[in-house]
């Protein structure tokens, strides 16, 4: 590796990077990275990118690492970062590559902070849709549809007709034998109301049946009076 190359890149960094950039040796410097972009509210993000220098380097990669300072990143996420700044180092091979490197390193910090936040947005978002999906479903009530009705009313309806079996039960209970036949009788008779309903069915049925046409008798009653105050109006004349 031609020293000179490497004293030239080393001015350019401490000139870019005065407070971000640490030399370790003669071959081996840190430097801190941050978002470039940062955004209201998002994570906070700072990692130190260690830079090894190779012999063959700047025709060769330098070894790199990344050691998280701020804000929490999983090995997945470090893993990724050093394969994507491998791949920039390789298009950029030739030439010096450290602040390449560092650029894009806070270009993808900045690519985090936003999916993270974005993320963490869409999970407030849901989290408030189910806080309002369970409040309008607690003061609305369950919605009514006709199976859901039809269910409800055979339910009720059982119900009735135990509580009703129950209610008579407890009534003849205490009932003598006689009572309790007579009482028998009686749950068997038609009410008067039921009588009725029954024979006028029964008449209407048959007015159909013979064709008919029920009467209105006040039409004839009213002409009968006209007729015989007509009759009543007429004079005869005494001339025979």
């Amino acid at each position: 590796m031609p020293p000179d190359i490497l004293v030239e890149e080393f001015e350019v960094l401490e000139s870019i990077y005065p407070d971000e950039l640490t030399k370790l040796s003669e071959t081996d410097i840190e430097i801190d990275a941050e978002p470039d972009d940062p955004i209201d509210g998002g994570e906070s993000f700072k990692i130190t990118l260690a830079v090894s220098y190779t012999d063959g380097y700047p025709d060769t990669l330098p070894d790199m690492s990344l050691r998280p300072v701020d804000g929490e990143l999983d090995e997945d996420e470090v893993d990724d970062l050093l394969a994507q700044l491998r791949d920039v180092g390789k298009e950029n091979l030739g030439m010096a590559m450290t602040f390449t490197l560092v650029s894009h390193l806070r270009e993808r910090l900045s690519e985090l902070v936003r999916r993270r936040a974005e993320k963490r947005k869409n999970e407030e978002a849901e989290k408030e849709r189910l806080v309002l999906e369970a409040e309008e479903a607690r003061t609305r009530g369950t919605p009514v549809t006709v199976e859901s009705f039809k269910t409800w009313k055979a339910n009720f309806d059982r119900e009735r007709a135990l509580a009703k079996a129950r209610e008579e039960e407890e009534k003849i209970k205490n009932l003598s034998a006689k009572e309790k036949e007579e009482w028998k009788r009686a749950g068997t008779r038609l009410s008067g109301r039921q009588l009725f309903e029954r024979h006028k069915n029964l008449e209407d049925d048959n007015l159909i049946e013979e064709g008919v046409t029920s009467v209105d008798a006040s039409q004839y009653e009213r002409t009968r009076i006209e007729e015989e105050q007509e009759d009543e109006g007429v004079t005869f004349s005494d001339s025979d």
